[in-house]
């Protein structure tokens, strides 16, 4: 929709009572107002209010000022699962003023600093999710009781048994403007993941919290629940969700080189671009791999299916699953990120991170074509491959030190970001488990 007039007319052939003026917390968790259609144009002026010291992460005390959700017209779109209504993305803006606390603003203002250049980044994200239930005991597991191969990837039977849930959202996504192109199996029992087109990073961050609240919401009206969670099984590949990317001028990609020699097919800027993320990558850990489970999904070692499918090493490598950064020639998939991360700081944290890198002109050093699955530490170390963060704890401190990516996301944003992952760190640390209880109360 290019105008009001427009809008309303939309809202009006598709029977829309009411929109949904939604933005998302710190955690990158969709937060909505239920707006009855008629007063769209509040939406678009004023914007929806909302009590800024009840939103998780927005710096804002009970005595402070309103957060004020403006809607972004182009964004309003129609929520198939539900029907009636339709979603409109909304920018935070405190005493009339877009608000730095505001992951979508955050995100913006690092899109400002390539839109300078003349670059767009382009990112596809990729999703992998679980289907589980909860038995009588309050256990989770998967929802479909004979997903039980051990190396289930691409397994008829597991994907046709969910068929009636995976045609809902696939439809529903569609229907939303998503271009779904394939869904799969994926290699843990009761996971999948469906891609979608990528696109201009800010509307690719819009369309995950949309898959988001679709897949959510679809599987509780079916009895299940669709879960992001890192690591569900402890014995099973986790839940990532791996980001695709290019710079590209509006015209032509600018990542990639088919004269480059080593068969990567990437430019100069690309190898500046990834080393930078190479360079910040622990910090970047904390944005985009933002709990305690992430470290459990992020481990080194393998998995009962072979292989976790997780990045535990800094490095880069072609067509390598095995490392950080894969090159799928003439691009970038970063496999840090999971599905609980807010994409809009995950993305402006890369952004942030690539241009550093850019504008130093670092070099990523040799890529790596080995399974570092199976390299020892010391082939590691010999190597020069650094590891991630192994905890949550130890990706905030790298967060805490890290000069670019502080300022880049904002520094009181940061702090609060910082603030709270602590605590979720020592409230992890006071926690007494069953593995502990079964390990200690009769060991002594």
């Amino acid at each position: 929709m290019k105008s009001l007039a427009e809008a309303n007319q939309f809202l009006k052939d598709n029977n829309v009572k009411y929109i949904l003026a939604q933005f998302v917390d710190i955690h990158g968790v969709a937060k909505v107002k239920s707006v009855p259609a008629a007063h769209l144009n509040d939406i678009l002026t004023n914007g929806a209010g909302f009590a800024g010291g009840a939103i998780c992460g927005m710096g804002i005390a009970p005595n402070g000022p309103d957060y004020m959700a403006v809607g972004e017209l182009s964004t309003l779109a129609l929520i198939p699962w539900q029907p009636g209504y339709a979603r409109i993305i909304c920018d935070g803006h405190v005493e009339g003023k877009p608000y730095g606390f505001d992951s979508r603003v955050v995100l913006k203002r690092q899109i400002e600093r390539l839109t300078k250049k003349g670059w767009i980044l382009y990112t596809g994200l990729e999703p992998e999710f679980s289907l589980l239930k909860k038995d009588e005991q309050g256990n989770i597991l998967p929802v479909d009781a004979t997903d039980t191969l051990m190396k289930p990837c691409y397994d008829y039977k597991g994907i046709t048994r969910q068929s009636a849930f995976l045609e809902k959202l696939t439809e529903s996504l569609i229907d939303a403007g998503l271009d779904v192109y394939q869904i799969d199996h994926e290699d843990a029992n009761g996971q999948f993941e469906i891609n979608y087109t990528y696109a201009d990073c800010l509307k690719s961050a819009d369309d995950f919290i949309m898959f988001k609240m679709a897949a959510s919401e679809i599987a509780n009206q079916m009895g299940m629940i669709c879960s992001l969670m890192p690591k569900p099984f402890s014995n099973r590949p986790g839940n990532g969700m791996h980001m695709h990317m290019s710079i590209g001028d509006g015209k032509k990609t600018l990542f990639q080189d088919d004269s480059d020699t080593t068969g990567h097919g990437l430019s100069k800027l690309a190898y500046h671009f990834m080393a930078g993320i190479l360079a910040h990558a622990p910090a970047i850990a904390a944005i985009a791999a933002p709990t305690v489970n992430s470290y459990k999904r992020l481990v080194v070692g393998r998995s009962l299916t072979g292989a976790t499918w997780a990045p535990a090493y800094i490095s880069y490598g072609n067509n390598n699953r095995s490392t950080m950064v894969r090159i799928p020639y003439g691009r970038l998939e970063l496999r840090l990120p999971d599905g609980g991360c807010n994409p809009y700081l995950t993305t402006a944290a890369v952004i942030a991170a690539g241009l550093d890198g850019v504008t130093r002109e670092l070099d990523p050093g040799k890529g790596h074509a080995d399974n570092l699955y199976d390299y020892s530490p010391a082939q590691l170390k010999d190597a020069g491959i650094g590891i991630l963060p192994q905890n949550l704890n130890e990706a905030v401190r790298a967060l805490e030190e890290d000069i670019v990516i502080r300022e880049a996301l904002g520094v009181d944003l940061t702090q609060e970001f910082i603030d709270m992952k602590y605590m979720e760190w020592v409230e992890y640390q006071r926690h007494v488990s069953d593995w502990e209880i079964k390990r200690y109360v009769e060991f002594f």
